[in-house]
């Protein structure tokens, strides 16, 4: 008896393979004929899925005979669904039309030196973002690139940061947001502090070392530093980071994302709480920031419309250690002291503190005539509101 059923297994066996078939195929531009890499592919009402390769190619195995609904898609293309019939190993190549001629890349490229611009410029990509935003501001990534110095008030990284590049500071260095002066109008200076946890929404960043690009403002001889905050993503998501470091420092982040929703509307947030004690004595620092972007992507146009809104409070710790102090007591912080009428330190004032908020809008849209010719117009306003208090001893001594 057990023979017979061996005997029936093997006969099987070959049964079984031969109704096992593959789907492949290669996924192209309809216009130059270049592969898709990354392309979505689906097979509808299974739970078969896989992705396109480097060569734009995709592979479905062991699949039944029968029919299927197979769903291409692909970021910028028109969704493809083609019907197909499964009786034997089966090749099925989809070419995909554009649905989204312009990107993001259009808004930013007046201020952005290209790969044959006579200039010296450092690019700061999305990987090396990802890899270094810890819990320090953003100044704090482009400490690695060339000519630059980083330092910090509270010495933590957290707080008031500034930066250097050729030894020139902010105030000589013409900042921009996607395409936008950042540079205060009244200084020209850059406070970064108002700008909490910027680097969790930043795609890139390019550097321009001397005179570059950038027209706005005063004059940028010593660099520029042109931020592109992130493009939209295709799929829903959501996000919480945490992240812990030295001297009570926290920070955690909220990134959420609707998708493209019709194949033309997005909409993209960040919610940040950062806090530090600071490694200099009372040099502590709250913050919280809220970030909105809403994106129309047609054809030929583009709007976008951005939200960024920053707010801080710090203890002062701007006046620096004194040179003397440095080797004994490297985290003694002069601001806020106390004297008596006869100059006896009687303590230190706790309410000596910097609060401030800072509101970016933003509205872009861009306009393509033509594959050679198109428009990019901008509208912003930045609101800054706050204020500073210090103890002042009535007393001369």
């Amino acid at each position: 008896m057990k023979n017979q059923w061996f005997i029936v297994l093997l006969t099987a066996l070959p049964l079984l393979a031969t109704a096992q078939f593959s789907l492949s195929g290669k996924i192209t531009n309809n216009e130059n004929g270049e592969a898709l890499a990354g392309a979505n592919v689906v097979l509808v009402g299974t739970y078969i899925a896989t992705v396109t390769g480097p060569e734009g190619v995709y592979n479905f195995k062991r699949l039944k005979k029968g029919d299927y609904t197979l769903r291409v898609s692909f970021v910028g293309f028109k969704a493809v669904e083609k019907e197909v019939s499964v009786e034997k190993d089966t090749r099925l190549d989809i070419q995909m039309e554009s649905a989204v001629s312009l990107t993001d890349e259009v808004i930013i490229t007046a201020t952005r030196a290209q790969n044959k611009s006579p200039l010296s410029f450092t690019e700061v990509d999305q990987e090396q973002i990802n890899r270094e935003n810890t819990v320090k501001d953003l100044p704090y990534l482009l400490t690695s690139s060339p000519s630059t110095v980083v330092t910090s008030d509270a010495g933590a990284g957290v707080g008031y940061t500034s930066i250097r590049i050729r030894g020139t500071d902010l105030t000589r260095i013409n900042v921009t947001l996607n395409g936008v002066p950042v540079n205060d109008a009244e200084s020209q200076n850059v406070f970064f502090v108002d700008l909490p946890d910027l680097a969790s929404s930043v795609d890139n960043i390019q550097i321009q070392r001397g005179v570059g690009t950038s027209s706005n403002g005063a004059a940028s001889f010593g660099a520029s530093i042109n931020i592109k905050t992130s493009p939209f993503r295709p799929k829903m998501y959501a996000e919480i980071s945490s992240s812990a470091g030295s001297f009570n420092t926290f920070k955690n982040t909220l990134k959420f994302g609707s998708g493209l929703i019709n194949g033309k509307f997005s909409l993209d947030g960040r919610i940040s709480l950062l806090s530090s004690d600071g490694y200099v004595d009372r040099a502590s620092a709250n913050m919280n920031s809220v970030y909105l972007s809403a994106a129309f992507l047609g054809k030929k146009d583009i709007v976008k419309l951005y939200f960024i809104r920053g707010k801080e409070k710090t203890y002062q710790s701007w006046y620096g250690n004194p040179k003397d102090s440095l080797r004994t007591n490297p985290t003694y912080n002069p601001a806020g002291e106390i004297y008596d009428k006869e100059g006896n330190f009687i303590g230190f004032y706790d309410n000596q503190t910097d609060n401030y908020g800072q509101t970016y809008y933003q509205l872009h849209y861009a306009h393509e005539f033509t594959k050679k010719l198109n428009m990019v117009t901008t509208l912003f306003y930045t609101k800054g509101k706050g204020y500073y208090e210090n103890y002042k001893n009535n007393k001369k001594f």
